[in-house]
């Protein structure tokens, strides 16, 4: 009996439970030295004058120079053309510069979320000012319990996308854009354009000043009200017409819920600037946070308190 031993201890099992709905950057390691120099020797030589990758079979080296792995360009243009290699990469959500996750596309459909991280990151390396410009990504993901060790020697957690739903990248302006229309504001009006700042400064808050793992319910809920920002456009249209500010962002269980669901209520305190004593709008609305990609439930309630 001494010889049988259990394949995995219940801590590591209860370790690789939870589900991971993350707001970051996508990045990418080689993990060793051998897998970047596979890299380097596979990818080809960028041509000097025009920057893309030669297509001479025998690159002349006074007119073209060694590949970089390390260049994003240059490694979605390899990507591109090798779309099976996507997979011995290692591909890292990054907060603040920092990998946080390891991403590990499973399943049936591995190919396909593969494919999506190639365009997320292809659209992560335009410019600021392009239509496809990317600046953040939200990956839902299932934790394994594994870690992959990275080049740099930091030791991440893996998730696993299970397909590219709820994969998606986006630029603020871009999800201001969206939301306008979707409430039929004229762009040029100045109604528009208060909205505007104040949709942008409030999802610039989530990203930089309440950034999380995703880890927690209460972190899945604020992280899915950054993307759901047509929910967001109906809060603040009123308030800030009224020349009020945005005070607190808030997350609290939902007292009523459905069946076997997570219900988070995301609440929003506004203030008037000019005149501390009035009341304080609050909006609230609620997110079910129970399967893999978070959904919002119910209209947006308001109402006024003295604090």
């Amino acid at each position: 009996m001494n010889a049988i031993v259990p394949s995995q201890s219940p801590d590591e099992v209860a370790a690789a439970e939870g589900i991971v709905y993350a707001i970051g950057v996508l990045g990418f390691d080689f993990g060793t030295e051998a897998r970047r120099d596979s890299f380097k020797q596979a990818m080809p030589a960028i041509d000097r004058e025009t920057g893309r990758p030669s297509e001479d079979p025998v690159p002349d080296p006074l007119r073209t120079f060694p590949a970089n792995p390390y260049d994003a360009r240059q490694m979605v243009d390899y990507l591109t053309a090798n779309p099976w290699e996507a997979r011995s990469l290692i591909w890292t959500l990054n907060i603040d510069m920092t990998p946080v996750y390891v991403v590990e596309p499973a399943g049936p459909y591995g190919a396909d979320v593969y494919d999506e991280l190639r365009k997320l990151l292809s659209g992560e390396i335009r410019a600021e000012t392009a239509e496809e410009y990317i600046e953040r990504v939200s990956v839902p993901g299932l934790l394994t319990g594994r870690t992959v060790r990275l080049f740099s020697g930091q030791v991440v957690p893996v998730i696993e996308p299970q397909n590219k739903r709820g994969l998606f990248g986006w630029h603020t302006n871009a999800l201001v854009e969206l939301a306008l229309r979707k409430g039929s504001i004229p762009e040029d009006s100045d109604r528009a354009e208060a909205i505007r700042r104040a949709l942008s400064g409030f999802l610039n808050r989530i990203y930089y000043d309440l950034r999380n793992l995703g880890k927690t319910s209460q972190e899945r809920a604020l992280n899915f009200g950054a993307t759901n920002a047509f929910q967001a456009m109906q809060v603040f249209t009123d308030p800030i017409t009224e020349g009020k500010q945005l005070d607190e962002i808030s997350v609290d269980k939902s007292p009523f819920c459905r069946m076997d669901s997570d219900c988070w209520d995301v609440k929003l305190k506004f203030f008037d600037p000019e005149d501390n004593r009035k009341a304080k709008l609050n909006f609230r609305y609620t997110i079910d946070v129970s399967d893999l990609i978070p959904v919002a439930m119910g209209d947006v309630k308001f109402w006024t308190s003295a604090f």
